[in-house]
């Protein structure tokens, strides 16, 4: 077993590439009309139909305490519930690859294609394999990897990385998708979604049918029986799963929960949070490979289970409940950054407020920390995820890491010093005058908050010194 523990950006913050490429991209977007027009047309379906799902839930804020502490036990003790979904798993005949990162992880996958002289492959949409970049590795070793979700395989057909974590394609719009098809395949401009969609099911069809290996993520890891739950609504998990002979589910170590009885809350609470469903349309439990009296399934079933930086933040006591997130993607639909920016300027697997929070710490504090300012801390996505992450105060605490590991420039360090000491005291802060602080903030600060804002005016007297002057002197 190879289980192992292990908005702008702020005025003074050190600047990685990384970051540099996020302020330039995230102000590009924010002020392309077409691209906000688009992604907040589409969050608002899903915000219509969430609301309407949740509204048939009762006693939706003891469901979320709930899932919290079934989450909370789990991350306190999962050297305990991954052996034992291990040995439940391998009791039906599976097979369970351990994966400390991403290379590993694609090195055992590609032990077992070339083993079995595997050539296609059809994938479900699985984000897991996204962060692990499956679909590039396999393309540089001679091995065809096709997307069968929807929103999955248009963006693949761009070139492009999902959107957002629960709809890939949320920002293209139907006559965006109907002119890459009619670039790709002749389909006339005017064809409605409908037309389109049965367009991509006769495309793939036959690719079910051919692939040597169907790969998946797993939405849920059940320790007690050995189980990978999987929902959908496209049935094209189910499809990539019956055909081949070979189904790998690569699942992320954090998705594992007690009992196949949590599943009456969990499958429920992803649906509403994620579409505004009561339940997905297709949610399948699978516990292994074919056994000889089934008609259907593959004959060799694997689950990779993947680390590739988890364990770093399960190591942070205050901030692993990150490690809860069942990517409902309500946290995202919800944030006024996200909706602003877009889910491709933070250049990382997930997005939006979570992606803030975990990015950091399973891909590097420095290259990172740059998203855990880009936040209002309004509270919003603390306030709808469906399993109670205090997103906003994870947040915080990447903030207080950045500086605790001195990935911060003297000139924040300093600058934060001397505010710190004027806010102290009053004299401090009324020893410059309006007129002074308006020429420091216009002669240092002036490119803080982009090209298309100005600084605030600060008042000529402080509020203080006008208290001081109508009171007769008196505090």
């Amino acid at each position: 077993m190879g289980f192992r523990l292990k908005t702008k950006t702020p005025i003074f913050v050190l600047m990685s590439s990384t970051a540099e490429e996020f302020l330039v991209a995230s102000e590009e977007k924010a002020f392309d009309k077409r691209h906000r027009r688009i992604i907040n047309y589409n969050i608002g379906k899903y915000d219509a139909a969430v609301e309407r799902g949740l509204s048939r839930i009762i006693n939706l804020e003891n469901i979320k305490r709930k899932q919290h502490v079934i989450k909370w036990r789990v991350m306190e003790n999962l050297d305990k519930y991954l052996p034992e979904f291990e040995a439940n798993f391998m009791k039906h005949g599976g097979k369970v690859i351990w994966a400390n990162d991403a290379e590993e992880a694609n090195r055992e996958i590609l032990n077992i294609l070339q083993k079995a002289g595997a050539k296609t492959v059809v994938k479900s949409k699985s984000m897991v394999t996204e962060e692990i970049q499956l679909n590039e590795f396999l393309e540089a070793n001679h091995i065809e990897s096709l997307e069968t979700d929807l929103g999955e395989y248009i963006v693949q057909l761009l070139g492009q990385k999902p959107y957002h974590i629960v709809t890939p394609a949320m920002h293209l719009s139907k006559e965006d998708i109907a002119k890459l098809f009619n670039e790709r395949f002749g389909t006339p401009l005017d064809y409605t979604p409908e037309q389109l969609t049965q367009k991509a099911r006769e495309l793939l069809r036959d690719k079910y049918v051919q692939a040597d290996v169907g790969i998946t993520g797993g939405n849920f890891l059940i320790a007690d029986t050995g189980s990978v739950a999987v929902s959908e609504n496209e049935g094209n998990a189910r499809l990539s799963i019956s055909f081949p002979k070979i189904h790998i589910a690569v699942v992320g170590i954090e998705k594992i929960i007690p009992s196949i009885a949590d599943l009456d809350m969990f499958w429920p609470m992803l649906a509403t949070h994620g579409t505004g469903q009561n339940l997905t349309v297709y949610n399948t439990l699978l516990n292994g490979p074919r056994k000889p009296d089934e008609t259907d399934g593959p004959d060799e079933m694997y689950v990779v289970l993947l680390d590739n930086g988890r364990t770093n933040l399960l190591a942070q006591k205050e901030q692993r409940q990150a490690l809860y997130c069942i990517r409902c993607g309500a946290c995202l639909n919800a944030c006024p950054v996200y909706k602003n920016i877009g889910g491709h300027t933070y250049e990382t697997t997930y997005s939006g407020p979570i992606g803030s929070i975990i990015s950091p710490h399973m891909n590097g504090m420095e290259q990172f920390k740059h998203l855990s300012y880009a936040s209002s801390l309004c509270g919003k996505c603390t306030e709808v995820c469906p399993v109670k992450i205090d997103i906003h105060k994870m947040l915080l605490l990447n903030r207080r890491d950045a500086v605790n590991e001195h990935l911060v420039t003297p000139m924040e360090k300093y600058g934060w010093t001397a505010w710190k000491q004027g806010m102290l005291k009053r004299k401090w802060m009324d020893f410059f005058s309006g007129k002074t602080k308006n020429f420091l903030l216009k002669r240092f600060f002036k490119k803080t908050w982009g090209h298309y804002r100005e600084m605030p005016t600060v008042a000529p007297k402080s509020f203080s010194q006008e208290w001081m002057e109508r009171n007769g002197g008196r505090d």
